[in-house]
């Protein structure tokens, strides 16, 4: 393998917000690494980053629900052969319904992948990035990490949690844990969960360019949490002080 001196490895990178830190990321040089299911999509960023950019990249295409397909990925972020500087922990989706009538296979594998595959990928990946002195994983959130609005909030706030832990624990060995937690954002998302986005207001969209360019240089800046955008961030102080019961009508 030819050596390379910096690469990323982003999940959920065949679409979506995944696709774009991966664009972005080799646009300022790093050699990528694509996880996600679908090998014909990986294949096509891979492709289209490789001839845009010149960067070597990666394609892992694994279903991160098996703990097979997660060893695949824990292998290569611990390896020391081009050894990856950024994690994005990317890949997840929404669910409809409520716990009392929701699937619970479904449920399982919902908080599979919003919480226990970052969880592994990152216990992966630390270890080197420590002994290196240099790192920076970032954490998928979303505005509903700050809401109370069913179990993909509960999980989103768990990964709030967890980057605000990690940073303070790593940050003065060189390992930043930084969360992105972005409101309504144009990507596939919505349209996967069959939700009706209609009634959304215009001026709430965000772009995946400006929630991912938020991201990276927050992490470059050793930020724990960043929330894309001022409407976001005044929705989130306004979460904090009416009652819980109020979330449900809200974002």
């Amino acid at each position: 393998m030819t050596s390379h001196p910096r690469f990323a490895l982003v999940t959920g990178a065949s679409s979506g917000l995944g696709r774009e830190f991966a664009r972005q990321l080799a646009a300022t040089g790093y050699g990528v690494v694509l996880v996600a299911r679908n090998l014909s999509g990986l294949e096509q960023v891979a492709s289209e980053l490789g001839t845009t950019y010149g960067v070597p990249t990666e394609v892992l295409a694994v279903d991160l629900h098996e703990p097979a397909g997660r060893a695949v990925v824990a292998s290569r972020l611990a390896t020391e052969v081009d050894p990856i500087r950024v994690l994005v922990n990317n890949a997840g989706y929404g669910i409809s319904g409520n716990l009392a009538e929701s699937d619970h296979q479904e449920e399982k594998d919902h908080l599979s992948i919003h919480v226990s595959v970052p969880l592994e990928l990152t216990q992966a990946a630390l270890p080197g990035m420590l002994a290196r002195g240099d790192g920076r994983v970032v954490l998928v959130s979303s505005v509903a990490g700050y809401l109370a609005r069913g179990t993909y909030s509960a999980h989103k706030a768990w990964g709030l949690t967890l980057a605000r832990s990690l940073s303070a624990t790593y940050k003065s060995r060189g390992v930043v844990v930084t969360a992105v937690a972005p409101g309504f954002t144009r990507t596939e998302f919505h349209q996967r969960m069959k939700m009706n986005v209609t009634t959304i207001p215009e001026f709430m969209w965000l772009s995946a360019e400006r929630v991912v360019s938020s991201a990276l240089r927050a992490s470059e800046a050793g930020r724990s949490v960043v929330i894309p955008s001022l409407r976001y961030k005044a929705l989130v102080a306004l979460a904090a002080v009416v009652p819980r019961t109020w979330h449900q009508s809200g974002v």
